[in-house]
């Protein structure tokens, strides 16, 4: 005993070491557990496949078909779940041996549930489309500007958003002829809010990107390029985006964002509140609600000294599902004021840079201005700078489900709107030259002799003289003016530029799908009716100092019996009035109807085709605005009587109505082949051709009595082939596309001048064509437990096959010539555009940058120079302080990069409009002598930092 005592108790230190661990591995054993549990999607599917990992060590199985697991763990331990295209989740047992998980969705998932683009709801694996989605998960770790921001993940698709908020311009594989540069971004694509058009109506400067703002309520993005947008979108044969937005749950829940940053390289503030919350009206669940909305305020990127936006949105809906369907009732009230970014003087074409006095930041918009002005003889209303674009839109619509039987179904959806869009603009500001005829119109000092001062309106500094002999000579005998290594001797034009948009739209959609055992059949309709108003013109006329924030400058004019006369007013602004407006109205009546069939011929194999016939009717007129012919007569007094105020004799009315009535028809098909190999792959083949009917611009642009008799709107046709492989396994999705896509039959109309210098003619009509090759590629790479990869590209030739323009050369006919460009490149088409985005998640952390590029562009048609390629890069981390609460933080554009979208030529005004007259020869001779031009490029380097807390 004493022998065994001492054993023990003299190496006592040793044994108690092996007792202690030998207790802790066996407690450890005991705590093992057999865990079982179930792993479901944010919507309560079920999710197979998913990797089940015991976090710190190497045991991970996988969940069933039916999303169930088994594993054995501790008690006290932690498990991993993680599945391509949704957040890795790390969930503690704390003693549990049962756990239900739900993940949310990140990226793309070729396993989920569509609805854009198809005739009936599938999964993506089986849908013979390319569609691409975005979910709410994802979007939030963003900071997107614009709605359009959110496609610039989305393979095949241009996004243009250098403008700001509004003007963007989108499109896809190529199909870009008339949507560049913000005037008619949207013209080939629709951009739908829950299913339909934002708005049915678009032409110049009005379309949908005015009337919806991504905010919290944004559930999930889909984005259809091509294919079937021929048969199931509203005249919009490129593609269909729809932003679809968050309903009521089973339980009430919701979320709070606050969003603060800073713009234009960390110097302009940004605020944002974001509210989004809902749940069940009744205990059974039947009956739910969501409402949410958000306000910003923002100087901008390029702060113009007061705020570029401001304003937000409210919207909710109410949802009743009931055994045989379900209605949703919802409304939307938007109100918001928003401006854009002008062109930025530019010097070198290979490295372009902001010329010497401005930067990325810098902006040329018209300080803050007051100024009341004739509505023709119609009364007055007040142009202010500060008030932008004031976009407003009152929504109210349903969409209804209703199985009439087991394989019966009718869905409608229907909207009501009123939406305007009321300009206080600064457009095309460009250097106008003191001795050109055109400035000397302009300002009003043509035909009148004698000397003009220019001060500064701010300062009364003086900036520069003219002499005229004869008023139709101009010397500049004094220059104190900004910006003369830029455009010398010259001003920036800087036209207050009105607008009054007013549209009333009732859209409604409806179909009949009827299901057979392997088949089901969809018959439905569209009807779209728009009624348009739209006053337009120059609520007055200044020109602005050529330097970072231009000051308005006041001219008077001293003739030669020493006279005054005031050309400008105490602001700095004249021609108060313009020319008048001129004055459209129209009612655009669309009807359309549809048909498509969907054949599951075997287990791996399905067909689908449809068909669109479309007539879309615009009747209505345009009033052209007439100019006062007093305006010129030295011995007129204007609005106040006096005729030495040169600034209050200008205004105007509109002219006889210049009526149009055409309807044009199309036909549109297309078929597709979806092979399904296993429950991992698939590839599918696909052909379309779809039309493009021209909108209202086409018909308020017929402003003159030659234009309105030559009227003879045509469909443009876009026909496109594609094939598509997917597949999807634990750690990767691929989708890659490689698609054929031609746009022809698009008319190129011009206006000359006959030799009497007066009379308008238009030469015959010349039709191009452009085709496009390329592949369309999207991957989510899962490389470990808490490395993932998503990226998508694209890869493309666009090529201008067929592309004439006439050459007007001196007035009239006999020495027109035809210019042909065919052959050449399209312009702004990239032969390459790159998204990649690598990201780090570990339990309550995760951190992302993306690296965007987009390559080189051709300037113009004639392919004077390319547009350089350029990357950018933005970066994402974030951390959930607690389950509810989430501290985000975002660095848009981190090397501050000067990409530019979009230039202009150089020159002053009308030539700076003219960028497709614009030569190799003209470009070698500005490279040369280091001629400055201009440029808008991506917004510089932003901040942001988002606290959203989950309730």
């Amino acid at each position: 005993m004493r022998k065994i005592y001492k054993l023990i108790f003299r190496n006592r230190v040793p044994v108690m070491l092996v007792i202690l661990v030998s207790f802790i591995t066996l407690h450890s054993f005991a705590q093992s557990a057999r865990i079982s549990g179930i792993v479901k999607d944010e919507k309560g599917g079920t999710l197979p496949g998913v990797t089940v990992l015991l976090k710190g060590t190497s045991t991970a199985v996988s969940t069933d078909q039916g999303g169930k697991f088994i594993i054995s763990a501790p008690l006290n331990g932690t498990l991993l779940f993680r599945f391509v295209g949704f957040t890795n989740k790390e969930v503690a047992i704390n003693g549990r041996n049962n756990l239900t998980i739900s993940l949310q969705p990140e990226s793309s998932n070729l396993s989920e549930v569509v609805v854009t683009g198809v005739f009936d709801k599938r999964k993506a694996i089986n849908a013979s489309i390319a569609i691409s989605s975005l979910s709410a998960v994802q979007i939030s770790k963003q900071a997107p500007v614009s709605a359009a921001d959110l496609l610039k993940s989305i393979p095949g698709v241009y996004v243009n958003s250098s403008l700001g908020e509004i003007r963007n311009t989108v499109y896809s594989r190529g199909v870009s002829v008339g949507s560049n540069d913000g005037a008619s971004g949207y013209y080939y694509v629709s951009m739908q809010e829950d299913g339909l058009p934002v708005t049915n109506a678009t032409f110049n400067n009005y379309g949908p990107d005015y009337f919806y703002r991504p905010d919290a309520t944004l559930d999930k993005l889909e984005a259809v390029r091509g294919g079937t947008a021929s048969i199931l979108g509203n005249n919009a044969p490129g593609g269909i985006f729809n932003y679809i937005s968050k309903q009521g749950g089973e339980k009430f829940e919701g979320e709070a964002r606050v969003k603060l940053g800073l713009e234009g390289n960390g110097s302009n503030p940004y605020y944002r509140g974001d509210l989004d919350f809902g749940g069940p009206l009744s205990k059974d669940g039947s009956l739910t609600y969501n409402i949410g909305g958000f306000y910003r305020y923002s100087t901008g990127a390029k702060d113009p000294g007061y705020a570029l936006n401001k304003g937000g949105q409210v919207k909710g809906n109410v949802v009743k599902k009931y055994r045989t369907g379900s209605i949703k009732i919802y409304g939307k009230y938007l109100n918001d004021h928003n401006g854009w970014f002008e062109f930025t003087p530019t010097v070198s074409f290979t490295n372009p840079k902001p010329a010497a006095g401005f930067s990325p930041t810098s902006s040329v918009l018209v300080p803050g201005v007051s100024q009341v002005f004739p509505l023709n003889d119609n009364g007055f209303d007040t142009f202010n700078t500060k008030s932008l674009v004031h976009s407003t839109d009152r929504a109210i619509g349903a969409n209804w489900t209703q199985r009439i039987d087991t394989s019966l179904t009718f869905n409608n959806a229907v909207r009501y709107s009123s939406k305007e869009g009321k300009w206080n603009a600064t457009g095309v500001v460009y250097p106008l030259a003191l001795n050109d005829f055109v400035t000397a119109s302009i300002l009003g000092y043509i035909g009148r002799p004698g000397t003009t001062h220019l001060t500064n309106a701010r300062t009364g500094a003086p900036l520069a003289t003219i002499f005229s002999q004869s008023g139709y000579d101009y010397t500049v005998t004094s220059n104190n003016l900004p910006g003369t290594a830029i455009a010398p001797t010259s001003v920036f034009f800087e036209p207050l530029l009105f607008t009054d948009n007013k549209v009333k739209e009732l859209i409604d959609q409806f179909s009949f799908s009827k299901r057979l055992k392997d088949m089901s059949f969809t018959l439905g309709g569209f009807y779209g009716y728009s009624n348009v108003n739209q006053s337009t013109g120059a609520a007055a006329i200044g020109v602005g100092t050529i330097q970072n924030h231009p000051d308005l400058v006041n001219v008077t004019l001293t003739d030669p019996t020493g006279k005054v006369y005031q050309m400008t007013n105490a602001n700095g602004l004249g021609g108060i009035g313009g020319s008048g407006l001129t004055i459209s109205q129209a009612t655009q009546n669309q009807l359309a109807f549809f048909f498509g069939h969907n054949w599951q011929i075997n287990r791996r194999l399905n067909l689908d085709y449809g068909i669109r016939y479309e007539s879309m009717n615009i009747k209505g007129s345009v009033r052209p605005n007439q100019a006062n012919p007093k305006s010129s007569d030295p011995t007129y007094g204007g609005a106040d009587g006096n005729p030495l105020t040169v600034y209050d004799n200008a205004g105007g009315t509109a002219g006889a109505p210049l009526p149009f009535n055409k309807t044009v028809r199309t036909f549109s098909y297309s078929a597709g082949l979806n092979y399904k190999i296993d429950e991992k792959t698939s590839v599918y083949g696909r052909f379309s051709e779809g039309n493009k009917a021209p909108d209202l611009s086409t018909y308020f642009a017929a402003n003159t009595a030659f234009a309105n008799s030559m009227l003879n709107p045509q469909a443009q046709k876009v026909d496109q082939a594609e094939m598509g492989f997917k597949f999807r396994d634990k750690n990767l999705t691929l989708f890659v596309t490689p698609f054929y896509s031609v746009l022809s039959h698009v008319p190129n109309v011009q206006t000359f001048t006959l030799a009497d210098g007066l009379t308008s003619y238009s030469p015959p009509v010349l039709y191009e064509k452009i085709r496009t090759i390329g592949v369309e590629l999207e991957a989510n790479v899962y490389l470990s437990p808490n490395w993932s990869v998503r990226g998508t590209g694209t890869l493309q030739s666009s090529k201008a096959v067929d592309y004439k323009v006439w050459i007007a050369n001196n007035n009239g006919p006999a020495d027109d010539a035809i210019m042909d460009y065919s052959g050449n490149k399209t312009d702004n088409s990239a032969n390459l555009i790159l998204n990649i985005t690598p990201t780090y998640d570990i339990g309550k952390f995760y951190s992302f940058i993306t690296w965007s590029y987009l390559g080189a562009r051709q300037a113009n048609a004639a392919n004077a120079f390319e547009l350089p390629g350029f990357s950018q890069f933005n970066f994402g981390s974030g951390y959930h302080v607690t389950k509810a609460l989430q501290l985000s933080f975002n660095i848009n554009n981190i090397l501050n990069k000067y990409g530019v979208m979009s230039w202009s030529r150089p020159g002053t005004f009308l030539t700076a409009l003219d960028r497709q007259g614009y030569t190799k020869a003209q470009y070698e001779a500005d490279v040369k002598n280091n001629t400055p031009y201009s440029t808008i490029a991506i917004p510089p380097r932003a901040y942001f930092l988002t606290l959203a807390y989950k309730f």
